[in-house]
């Protein structure tokens, strides 16, 4: 059977081949192929040198930017491919980037420069793999291993720790036990890796079918970048509705979260308040008072230190901070939290609120757990009939309003805010000559 090889890679490798080069894929996309896993992306390795393959593909548009560590991005049609030049590694000084990088004609020694076996297997277009390391195997046996010693491969990259935390999440593999033992020792090269680069990884990390078995395992790691999150293991909640420590309440609520960065990272971050307002009273029951407050507060820091984006912050922090607000099963508060949040929000936060609900004692939140089901039924009816939610749906505005004798300026904004208060809450139909005999006693 045929390999499914994006016909722009077959391209690249069989025009290199014509000029008597060696190529092979390598890296992500050979560990999908053997995954049975189509790739997104395509990276080839060559023994020609940058220069021989600029010359090989003259014709084609190339991005040159890669050139100082022998790399060569060819488009073609849309698609760009990196090709990179047979090369070893120079010490990394940083702990991020090699400080140079030297041509070798031997594919072997490429391939030991790697960072996991799995990353480390060439393949040809007949499917004939190089595998010096057994990534193969590996592959197969869902284990993620360090190229040689675990050790040197994270000290010469920071980063490869997070890595290795992603894809045990991304592909659900397991840790080979050296490989664990030196993530955990070198957890702290992380302090040297650039804030941008960490969010990446974490946010595929949660997004990944394997986030909680990782947050499980690994939590030194995380707070090496977010030391908030530390307090929360051995948090003992004694409390009717929870039946875990604030850390494995957390991770059951990840895990119960649809597989969405923004929800994620809202369960991971929606407690991270509650060692600071634990209280216990003289029957020995805990309370965590004003927590989400705090914990939005926490979130929004957190989240700013690793340089989220301006509305995931907003978002998450929005979310942090109302998920503990109780939601009723009526039209009118339904309503009125559609106007609040809107519905992209809204969903979200039922979501939140349904995750925080299954990381808790479930013989307590069943009927919590139907009432979030029917308050999603009334809200997608009340999207599906148009009903007034926000101020544009209001059947008047405010030339009506100052039609009526109200001067302009902030007092209209304050009279079509009563008037939709009033009909978010079913006082009034949004009915233009209801609403317009109203502007009197709204004013």
């Amino acid at each position: 059977m045929a390999l499914p090889i994006a016909p722009g890679a077959r391209h690249i490798l069989q025009a290199l081949a014509a000029q008597g080069h060696e190529a092979y894929l390598v890296g992500g996309c050979v560990r999908d192929l053997l995954r049975g896993v189509t790739p997104h992306d395509w990276d080839i390795c060559t023994s020609a040198r940058p220069e021989e393959t600029r010359r090989c593909f003259a014709g084609q548009r190339i991005i040159e930017t890669g050139l100082k560590h022998g790399t060569v991005t060819v488009l073609a049609g849309t698609e760009p491919y990196e090709i990179t030049t047979y090369r070893m590694e120079g010490p990394y000084s940083d702990r991020r980037r090699p400080d140079y990088v030297r041509f070798v004609p031997n594919l072997a020694e490429d391939l030991a420069r790697r960072d996991f076996t799995m990353n480390a297997v060439a393949m040809d277009l007949a499917g004939n793999l190089r595998d010096p390391f057994g990534g193969a195997q590996d592959i197969k046996r869902g284990l993620i291993r360090c190229v040689g010693e675990p050790d040197l491969r994270f000290q010469e990259d920071g980063l490869r720790v997070m890595r290795a935390l992603r894809f045990a999440s991304a592909l659900g593999y397991g840790m080979e036990e050296r490989t664990a033992g030196a993530v955990r020792r070198n957890r702290a090269v992380l302090s040297r890796v650039a804030a941008e680069r960490i969010n990446a990884e974490l946010c595929k990390l949660l997004e990944g079918q394997g986030a909680g078995a990782v947050l499980r395992q690994y939590p030194d790691v995380l707070c090496q970048f977010w030391p908030q999150l530390g307090p929360l293991a051995g948090l003992e909640q004694h409390t009717p509705w929870h039946c875990r420590d604030g850390w494995a309440h957390t991770v059951h609520a990840v895990e119960a979260a649809p597989a969405d960065v923004t929800l994620r990272l809202t369960m991971l971050l929606h407690d991270v308040g509650k060692p600071a307002c634990k209280s216990t009273d003289g029957k020995g029951a805990d309370h965590f008072c004003g927590h989400p407050a705090v914990s939005a507060r926490m979130a929004g820091e957190m989240l700013r230190a690793l340089k989220f984006d301006n509305r995931t912050q907003e978002r998450v922090v929005t979310l942090v901070a109302y998920h503990d607000e109780q939601l009723l099963p009526q039209e009118r508060a339904v309503r009125r939290w559609l106007s609040r949040l809107g519905p992209e929000a809204f969903f979200q936060l039922l979501e939140v609120k349904r995750a925080d609900s299954m990381g808790k004692a479930l013989e307590q939140v069943r009927d919590r757990l139907a009432e979030l089901d029917e308050i999603k039924i009334m809200a997608e009816q009340i999207l599906a009939q148009g009903q007034c939610l926000t101020l544009k749906d209001l059947a008047v505005n405010g030339r009506d309003v100052i039609a009526a004798g109200v001067a302009p300026g902030p007092e209209v904004g304050r009279v079509l805010n009563r008037l939709l208060d009033r009909v978010l809450g079913g006082e009034v139909p949004n009915a233009r000559e209801a609403l317009l005999e109203l502007i009197d006693a709204a004013r």
